[in-house]
């Protein structure tokens, strides 16, 4: 999985971040939307709500320029960032109460968001976006550790290393969390599946049964 981030290298980052510190303000204008739009993004992935997001994301980019001059230039963003989202959409959560092999890596991989255009017909779209709904309804009955370490590893794609750093930690806790949230997410999908086939029987074979 490809990250929000991933198009910039850590030198790019390394370059961007000298500069804004600098007093470049083209520098900071551009840092400025890369990581709002990537903390925005996390942000609605941990709450489901649009409105909490956009609070949190708010928070975390005015947080990530207040503490600009400790960040290490040499390390890539994505961790520090997202461990900034992170803590603000707990500090939200806990304020307003916000509690809003298999078969999953195929459920994982045809939910994930596409860009516009890709999808080969209107009507294939129509069933990625049901399938989109019905996984981030199952990713909100998670609890926030499994929610949080599944949307890190499976939608913004970092390493063991980074989720552990962002959640400070061990990677072995990161590993026993994500197979948890796995399990959960494919049991929630497979009920829900079952569900749907009962209730779609054939008014035939009702009757035949009958």
């Amino acid at each position: 999985m490809i990250p929000v981030m991933s198009e910039q290298t850590p030198s790019r980052d390394g370059e961007l971040v000298a500069s804004a510190r600098g007093g470049d303000a083209r520098a900071r204008e551009e840092l400025g939307h890369r990581v709002g739009r990537s903390a925005f993004v996390f942000a609605m992935q941990l709450t489901r709500d649009h409105e909490a997001a956009l609070d949190v994301a708010q928070d975390s980019v005015l947080k990530f320029f207040k503490n600009l001059d400790r960040f290490d230039a040499s390390r890539p963003i994505e961790p520090w960032l997202y461990q900034i989202t992170r803590n603000r959409a707990r500090d939200l959560s806990r304020r307003e109460r916000l509690r809003r092999h298999e078969s999953l890596d195929d459920w994982i991989e045809q939910g994930r968001p596409e860009h516009p255009g890709d999808s080969a017909n209107a009507a294939a779209e129509v069933e990625r976006a049901e399938l989109r709904s019905r996984i981030w309804e199952a990713v909100s009955l998670m609890s926030d550790h499994h929610r949080e370490v599944f949307v890190l590893r499976d939608f913004n794609g970092l390493s063991y290393r980074e989720i552990a750093e962002v959640l400070s930690i061990p990677q072995g806790t990161v590993m026993s969390r994500l197979h948890a949230a796995r399990t959960k997410l494919r049991a929630l999908l497979s009920d829900e599946t079952d569900d749907r086939r009962a209730h779609d029987v054939n008014p035939d074979q009702e009757r035949r049964q009958q």
